[in-house]
């Protein structure tokens, strides 16, 4: 359906057209009219399928023009780049209205946000840990919202915040119009979705926690230990100039990330412990190009603004299915094409298993390469070392190449406590590898 058929004012679908935009995604031509039409939303939409524009212009429609002080739309992201990105969106989209948005979230001070607020919003776009800390300080009013927008849902399941959410439900009016927009539709969510939206509008715009189509799903089997090598040999054999690498924890993100820049990879890591300055540079240098992977915890990499990223790689797998879902959407974003790639150790078959039963299928194993495997630190090299053994290392001479796993028993960590609030111990598990060889 092209723009000018969804009945949105000239001002939006002239800040539309100057976006390069003319035909509607499935999700925004069946969700445009029903928020117009003023009813409850549930929405199902994977990452990529532009549903931020979705609720994003009849939102800014119905609102018109400013009006007062207070926020009359409220929008509830889980995560800041997320936050970020949905209210850059909204000014984007209503430059030529005269609307205020407002972003408020954790990470900064919290002074600047106020006096933006006391200034005066239309719009708000917030996550919930500053929005309620805000409200504490009485320094946001949110009686006079007429829309309120669950953004992610699952996403803020998974990480806690449906508590939060409910602790913000009792601060909004009781007559307004709810939207909720999530990639998976979980019993969890479905129950959630129950308790505040009204006779709501089902759209699904993909089955139930399917994977997008065009994504090009590849397993590659091998030991813990090997994975950064085969990382780093994929990497640069395959000339990827763009991928984000996935890891279960903080720290092994760091990790990752110095071990890729001590094989000559540019790499930056993204997650919580990070400062926003310092997120906010690593996504720029990976949207310029300036750094070849940018290493993310789940919960950091939400919401990342990203066109067209060619490669995902799950260098850990999720404790959550689920998580699956959400991280290979980040590519074949919005019909185009990708890859996504997961490297699965012996004490992570547990954890395969249970992705394949939620995709119903199994994912196709791919024969490892023969790629070399050198004794690297742990800590970044001064330049001129890169690629030298420590000494330290696990028996394998450095420039020695392997091809496949070997077996190496015993349980996995319950890694992921900071960035999950559910998985707990799933994935716990024991393994018999393939034999190692080496490569002819």
């Amino acid at each position: 359906m092209s723009f000018a058929n969804l009945g949105l004012r000239s001002e939006l679908a002239r800040a539309v057209a100057e976006k390069g935009y003319v035909t509607a995604t499935p999700i925004q031509s069946q969700a445009v009219p029903v928020v117009l039409a003023g009813r409850d939303v549930l929405a199902g939409a994977q990452t990529g399928t532009g549903k931020t524009a979705a609720f994003v212009l009849p939102i800014l429609q119905k609102l018109g023009r400013a009006n007062g002080r207070l926020p009359r739309a409220l929008i509830l992201t889980p995560t800041r780049e997320l936050a970020a990105q949905v209210a850059e969106s909204a000014r984007t989209y209503g430059r030529y209205l005269d609307l205020r948005t407002n972003v408020v979230f954790g990470g900064v001070s919290i002074n600047p946000q106020i006096d933006s607020l006391r200034a005066g919003c239309d719009l708000l776009v917030a996550t919930p840990g500053r929005l309620l800390d805000l409200a504490e300080q009485r320094a946001l009013d949110l009686r006079s919202v007429e829309c309120f927008v669950l953004d992610e849902a699952d996403r803020m399941l998974d990480m806690g915040f449906i508590p939060a959410i409910r602790r913000v439900l009792k601060l909004l009016p009781p007559q307004r119009q709810n939207l909720m927009f999530s990639a998976t539709y979980s019993d969890e969510i479905r129950t959630l979705a129950s308790r505040f939206l009204r006779e709501p509008a089902t759209i699904e715009v993909a089955m139930r926690n399917a994977t997008a189509d065009r994504v090009d799903q590849q397993v590659y089997r091998v030991p813990k230990e090997h994975k950064r090598h085969l990382l780093a040999h994929l990497i640069a054999s395959g000339n990827w100039h763009q991928v984000l690498v996935f890891t279960r924890t903080k720290h092994g993100a760091n990790r990752l990330t110095q071990q890729l820049e001590s094989s000559g990879i540019r790499a930056a890591a993204i997650h919580g412990n990070k400062s926003q300055g310092a997120r906010t540079r690593a996504l720029s240098d990976f949207k310029s190009n300036r750094i070849t992977a940018l290493v993310a915890t789940e919960v950091a990499a939400r919401g990342l603004d990203i066109k067209e990223l060619p490669h995902v790689v799950n260098y850990e797998l999720p404790n959550v299915p689920e998580d699956y879902v959400h991280r290979i959407g980040r590519t074949a974003r919005a019909g185009g094409a990708g890859c996504a790639v997961s490297l699965v150790s012996p004490e992570e078959a547990p954890l395969l298993r249970d992705i394949e039963k939620l995709l119903k299928r199994s994912l196709p194993v791919t024969a490892s390469p023969a790629y070399p495997v050198s004794a690297a630190p742990q800590h970044l090299l001064p330049p001129d070392r890169l690629g030298e053994p420590s000494g330290q290392g696990r028996g394998h001479a450095h420039g020695q190449h392997l091809r496949g796993s070997h077996p190496r028993r015993g349980p996995q960590s319950a890694a992921g406590r900071n960035e999950h609030r559910s998985g707990g111990n799933r994935g716990r598990g024991r393994s018999t590898g393939q034999r190692r060889a080496l490569a002819p």
